[in-house]
C-alpha cells in the first residue's frame, strides 16, 4: 500500500525514536488525516521486523475501534479479534475498566505494542490527577508496554490535567513527535478545504409573559435573553433554514459526486427525530438517524457509509474518528459548543476520498463561540477557505408552510420564540460571548459518554513552528 507523505515520514521518526531507550511516541494529526492507516502500517513494520509480539489498541468509541479492528487486520495481514491466534484486539476505554488481571498479565509474556486513539481523553500523571481511563492505563500498561504510540487531533485538556503519558515542557507545552496540521493537509490535498457559512438573524421576536422583546442576532438574543442555545437550536424556522441551505449545496455536489452525503449532528434524541421529521415533512427526503436508542447504530452507520443515502442524524455516534469519506456536507446543530467538538464535527466532512482541491461545507447558527472558532479555522488555513454569514431575512420558495404545524413565525419577518417560563442557562451550555473552561455535564446527552470536554487552544497555529503545543 502506498502511504501519504507524512504517514511514511511519521512512521520514520517512530521507528527511530523506537531504535533509542525510548519507547512512547505522540503524534498530532488533524482529524481526517489518516491516522488509522498510519498506526497499522507501524504495527505491521514492527510485526516483520521481529520488535512484538501482539498489538493492543483503546479508542474512545465502539465505532472508532471497530475501524481500528479492521484497519490492522488489513495492514498486518492478521486477525484482531481478541481470540486464539489471533494477533491483538482493539477495545474501547470504557471497555478496558473491565479486564482483570488474566488480561494485564499479557505484558509479562508477551512484547506488546499499544496504541492509544484519541489520547486526550486520558488524564494524570499519578493516582493524584488521573481520570479512570488514564488510571488503568498508568497502572497497568506505562513501564510494561514495548512500544505505546498516543494518536490525537487535539492534544489539550480544559481542566489543565496532563494527558497520560505525554511529556510537557517546562512552559506547559505538551511535546508531540510528529505534527501534521490542517494546513498540510489540505496543501497536500489529504483534507478538504472547508468553507463554513454561519446563519443569522436580524429579526428574532421572544414571546415572555405576554410581551414580545426583539433581538438583532442570535449573539444579542443569547447575551441578553432568557432564550438558550438549546431553545435556539430547537425552532423550526431555523431548522428548517439550515436545512434547506445544507440540502442546496449536497444537491449541487451531488450533480457531479452521485454519493456524496450528509451529516446532522443534533443535541438529543429528540431533537433528531424532529430533524427527520422535518426533512420528510418540508423537503421530502428521507434520513438515516443513529442515536444510542436505534438497536444497532453502528450497523446504521455501516450501513449509510457504503451506499449512496443523502442524510445521517446523529446524536453522539459520529465524531471523532468515525471514516465516512462520501461526507461532504454537515448541519450542526448540536448543543455542545467546545471548540474541541467543533473541531471533531468539522473533520468529519473534511476527510478527501482521493480527489484534488476540493471543498466541505459546513453549516451552523452564528453563535459567538461558534463564530470564534470558524474565525480561528480561517486563520490556520488562508487560501482557499471561506467564512461567511447568510441572512435568513429571506424567504426559502420551495418550503411551504404546514398549518399542522406550530407556528414558529415566518422567514419574511424574522423568527419568533415562545418561552411559555423563566429559567436560568443549564450549567452544562457555555456562556455566550466568553468561554467557560470549566468541566461541562452533558450527562443527560449520549455525547457524555466519549467524555467529550474543553476549548481547543488558539496555539495550534504554533504547531506549523515546532512540535512542542501549549
Amino acid at each position: 500500500m502506498k502511504l501519504r507523505t507524512w504517514q511514511s515520514a511519521c512512521i520514520d521518526r517512530a521507528w527511530r525514536k523506537f531504535a533509542t531507550v525510548e519507547n512512547h511516541f505522540l503524534c498530532l494529526a488533524t482529524p481526517g488525516a489518516g491516522k488509522t492507516v498510519m498506526a497499522s502500517m507501524l504495527a505491521n513494520k514492527l510485526f516483520l521486523e521481529n520488535k512484538i509480539d501482539l498489538v493492543l489498541c483503546f479508542s474512545p468509541s465502539v465505532a472508532v475501534a471497530t475501524n481500528f479492528e479492521s484497519s490492522l487486520s488489513t495492514h498486518t495481514h492478521s486477525r484482531m479479534d481478541g481470540l486464539l491466534g489471533s494477533k491483538g484486539r482493539s477495545l474501547t476505554y470504557q471497555g478496558m475498566l473491565h479486564l482483570d488481571e488474566s488480561f494485564w498479565s499479557l505484558f509479562d509474556a508477551n512484547r506488546i505494542f499499544v496504541i492509544f486513539d484519541e489520547i486526550h481523553h486520558c488524564a494524570g500523571d499519578g493516582p493524584e490527577n488521573s481520570n479512570a481511563w488514564g488510571q488503568k492505563i498508568i497502572e497497568n500498561i506505562q513501564g510494561r508496554a514495548t512500544y505505546t504510540l498516543a494518536l490525537t487531533g487535539t492534544p489539550w485538556r480544559s481542566d489543565q490535567i496532563p494527558i497520560v503519558l505525554a511529556r510537557y515542557c517546562q512552559d506547559n507545552r505538551i511535546h508531540c513527535d510528529y505534527v501534521y496540521g490542517l494546513p498540510q493537509a489540505v496543501a497536500d490535498n489529504v483534507c478538504r478545504t472547508p468553507q463554513i457559512t454561519l446563519i443569522d438573524n436580524d429579526n428574532v421576536i421572544v414571546k415572555h409573559n405576554g410581551e414580545n422583546f426583539k433581538y438583532s442576532s442570535f449573539g444579542h438574543l443569547l447575551k441578553d435573553s432568557k432564550c438558550s442555545y438549546q431553545q435556539l437550536i430547537e425552532n423550526e424556522e431555523l431548522i428548517t433554514y439550515l436545512l434547506g441551505k445544507s440540502s442546496d449545496k449536497l444537491d449541487t455536489i451531488r450533480k457531479q459526486i452521485p454519493n456524496a452525503g450528509g451529516l446532522i449532528v443534533a443535541a438529543t434524541v429528540e431533537h433528531a427525530n424532529k430533524i427527520v421529521r422535518i426533512l420528510e415533512e418540508k423537503f421530502n427526503e428521507q434520513a438515516y438517524i443513529a442515536t444510542y436508542r436505534v438497536d444497532d447504530p453502528q450497523q446504521v452507520i455501516s450501513e449509510f457509509k457504503h451506499n449512496s443515502e443523502k442524510w445521517i442524524v446523529a446524536v453522539g455516534m459520529i465524531s471523532e474518528g468515525t471514516d465516512i469519506p462520501r461526507l461532504r456536507v454537515c448541519c450542526h446543530l448540536t448543543r455542545v459548543k467546545t471548540e474541541l467538538h467543533f473541531r471533531q464535527v468539522l473533520g468529519r466532512i473534511l476527510r478527501s476520498n482521493g480527489e484534488v482541491k476540493s471543498d466541505a461545507f459546513l453549516y451552523m447558527p452564528a453563535e459567538p463561540d461558534l463564530i470564534e472558532y470558524a474565525t480561528r479555522v480561517a486563520q490556520e488555513v488562508p487560501e482557499g477557505l471561506t467564512v461567511k454569514f447568510d441572512s435568513m431575512s429571506k424567504p426559502r420558495g420551495e418550503v411551504k408552510p404546514n398549518p399542522n404545524l406550530e407556528n414558529h413565525g415566518t422567514f419574511n419577518s424574522g423568527i419568533t420564540l415562545n418561552i411559555g417560563r423563566t429559567f436560568d442557562k443549564p450549567s452544562h451550555f457555555v456562556s455566550n460571548i466568553h468561554m467557560n473552561h470549566g468541566r461541562s455535564s452533558l450527562a443527560d446527552t449520549y455525547e457524555a459518554s466519549v467524555n467529550i470536554f474543553g476549548k481547543f487552544k488558539q496555539e495550534l497555529i504554533a504547531t506549523r513552528l515546532g512540535l512542542s503545543i501549549r
